[in-house]
C-alpha cells in the first residue's frame, strides 16, 4: 500500500487496532489531558507516524517546546501529510488538524508558533502518533 492510498476501516475494525483512548482522541476528535502524553520531550532524532495507518507526520526535528502539554510542531512533515478544517466545537472556531490518509483527527494548528520559523504551532494528541528513531 503506499503512503499516497486513503485509508478506510469501519469504526470495529479500528476498535480492534486501537486502544480505548486511541480510538476516543484520532476517530471521535476527543483530546488527551494536557502533560499525560509521551512525546512532550523526545530527544531522539526520527519520524512521528499516525496511530492508525502509520503515516509519516511530523519530524521530531520541527518538534518545539510549547509548554502547552501537548507535543507542538511548527510544520507538518510534507503538505500532503495532514489535512486542515474549521473545526467549531466547543464555542471556538479554530483548524482541525486530521490525518490525510486515514481522516484520524491529530489536533490543531494555532497561529503562535516560532516566529523564526513558520509561526504555526500544530499542537498534536501524542496518543495519535507513534515515535520511530532513526537508524
Amino acid at each position: 500500500m503506499s503512503d499516497q492510498e486513503k485509508v478506510t476501516k469501519s469504526a470495529a475494525e479500528w476498535r480492534e487496532t486501537l486502544t480505548p483512548e486511541q480510538y476516543r482522541v484520532t476517530r471521535e476528535a476527543g483530546t488527551e489531558p494536557p502533560f499525560s502524553g509521551d512525546y512532550e520531550v523526545a530527544p531522539v532524532i526520527g519520524t512521528f507516524h499516525c496511530v492508525c495507518c502509520d503515516a509519516p507526520l511530523f519530524r521530531n526535528d520541527d518538534k518545539f517546546a510549547s509548554h502547552c502539554g501537548w507535543p507542538s510542531f511548527d510544520r507538518p512533515l510534507a503538505d500532503a501529510a495532514v489535512e486542515e478544517h474549521i473545526d467549531t466545537s466547543h464555542g471556538m472556531r479554530r483548524i482541525e488538524v486530521t490525518c490525510r490518509r486515514c481522516d484520524a483527527h491529530l489536533g490543531h494548528v494555532f497561529p503562535d508558533g516560532p516566529q523564526d520559523t513558520t509561526g504555526l504551532r500544530y499542537c498534536i494528541n501524542s496518543v495519535a502518533l507513534k515515535f520511530r528513531a532513526d537508524e
